[in-house]
């Protein structure tokens, strides 16, 4: 076969390729679960509860939305440390990257916001998935979001090394690397490094920027986040 006929061979299969990809992002199962269903009624009711809250005092619309799991569930000081920005907090702890692509006609829709900044996909490494699974992930919620909303942006906020999950580092950072490259060849899509502020000159995470759990962010440690992603907010 010569050189111009391979070509085409291996064109055809990552066509393929990525037309089964897409089956299957689009279907019920994400990718790599097998046939183990995901169970997304166990949000229902906190769900159900923001929705509620929404109903009493609406939050105003065309800003920026923050979504994922416990680290965006837990920054009480959101709309303390962007005070010149209309920010939504609509996180759910333990969830991961599909909890908000399922849940993004209550949660991401009604609020039509210019800027969505997701951070999720530790919960995903953790219940045993690989990188390159929580990747097609968020390339789904990318899908999902850009239909309804073509011209908002969205901002990954990248994984950070915990202590009390260091086992799983090199996963995260590899998923931090994933979607770094995806969000390159994505329209209005990048990405927010909070990694390095993690850790210290010799590699180790600070301790001083997690609570007692070892894996989320203390005060200090959310004070950084904040300066990290501040930048990336539009005025």
């Amino acid at each position: 076969m010569n050189l111009k006929k391979t070509s085409i061979a291996a064109s055809l299969l990552l066509i393929l390729g990525a037309g089964l990809l897409t089956a299957e992002l689009r279907g019920q199962q994400p990718v790599g679960r097998g046939h183990i269903a995901h169970d997304y009624a166990k949000w229902e009711s906190e769900i159900a509860a923001m929705e509620a809250a929404d109903a009493q005092s609406p939050p105003a619309k065309g800003g920026g939305l923050f979504i994922g799991s416990s680290t965006i569930r837990l920054w009480k000081t959101l709309a303390q440390d962007f005070p010149d920005h209309k920010v939504v907090n609509r996180g759910f702890g333990g969830s991961e990257i599909t909890d908000s692509t399922h849940f993004a006609d209550r949660l991401i829709f009604p609020f039509e916001p210019k800027q969505i900044f997701l951070r999720a996909g530790g919960n995903d490494i953790h219940a045993g998935r690989l990188p390159r699974e929580v990747a097609a992930d968020f390339a789904e919620f990318v899908r999902l979001v850009h239909e309804r909303l073509p011209q908002a942006e969205i901002l990954y906020i990248g994984l950070s090394p915990a202590p009390a999950r260091w086992g799983e580092v090199d996963k995260g950072r590899e998923l931090n690397r994933l979607i770094r490259e995806m969000a390159l060849e994505m329209p209005r899509v990048g990405f927010v490094d909070a990694d390095e502020f993690t850790v210290d000159e010799e590699g180790r995470a600070r301790p001083e920027l997690f609570v007692e759990d070892r894996l989320h962010f203390s005060e200090e440690g959310y004070k950084l986040l904040a300066e990290h992603v501040r930048p990336f907010l539009a005025r």
